[in-house]
């Protein structure tokens, strides 16, 4: 991996191309004090990975020129879908960093019973461009070349109305007698993890009728951002590319 600066640029990637980056990448280039003939890397998410030189760095805009696009796939072979009941703002926002950093394909935030956080559908809406702006972030920072697709919340029954996710369904449950070392190893996998207060018993059976199945991940009761993330560790540990 090269050690240039890596920067997500939506479209208009082609070799030899000059571009004005986002406003994002702009003050990425400016906080980095980088300066015209600096190496940086681009990136929209289809995979690809562009070598590209600056060719201004200004006060009010940067631009950059494109060199011929490399193959670089990071991805897991593991498909991991996290089914996240919506927690508060910055534990969510670290979970859904740290979640991309490990390789989640998707992330789909939940409204439970338990759910703290009851946002109006505009603030919705604007919290979830802003985890999709932490996860590109957080695929800038690890070499992510697909960004993880953060969908859109819905309540947790409305989601499983609509649920046609293949492979594995776990949800995380402490206490529960299964752990993932117990099974057999998927191409694709769906966690459900509840926010601050864990699934209701309701929820949980509710789960469970819809071939969702209770595991844990260890001894010991992890707070809502920890144990996904313990969960994704592990399943890329035994069934992944950790």
């Amino acid at each position: 991996m090269s050690d240039a600066p890596r920067l997500y640029h939506a479209s208009g990637l082609a070799a030899g191309a000059v571009v004005s980056l986002s406003d994002t990448a702009h003050r990425h280039v400016l906080a980095l004090r980088l300066v015209p003939g600096d190496a940086v890397t681009l990136f929209s998410g289809d995979g690809l990975e562009w070598p590209a030189q600056l060719v201004e760095a200004g006060k009010r805009q940067s631009v950059a020129k494109l060199q011929m696009p490399l193959e670089c796939d990071r991805e897991s072979p593991l498909r991991v879908t996290l089914v996240q009941g919506i927690c508060v703002a910055d534990r969510m926002d670290w979970l859904v960093q740290k979640a991309t950093e490990l390789g989640v394909a998707a992330i789909r935030p939940v409204i439970t019973q338990r759910t703290i956080i009851r946002l109006s559908k505009e603030r919705q809406d604007r919290r979830e461009l802003h985890w999709q702006a932490v996860a590109t972030s957080a695929c800038e920072q690890c070499g992510r070349n697909r960004v993880p697709e953060i969908r859109p919340s819905l309540a947790l029954a409305d989601f499983l109305a609509t649920d046609d996710a293949a492979g594995l369904r776990l949800m995380l449950v402490p206490g529960a007698s299964d752990r993932l070392s117990d099974l057999p190893k998927p191409q694709q996998v769906s966690v459900v993890v509840g926010p601050e207060g864990g699934l209701s018993e309701l929820e949980m059976s509710l789960l469970a009728s819809r071939g969702y199945r209770a595991i844990r991940v260890g001894p010991r009761i992890l707070r809502t951002e920890t144990a996904p993330l313990a969960a994704i560790a592990i399943m890329q540990s035994v069934w992944g590319d950790l």
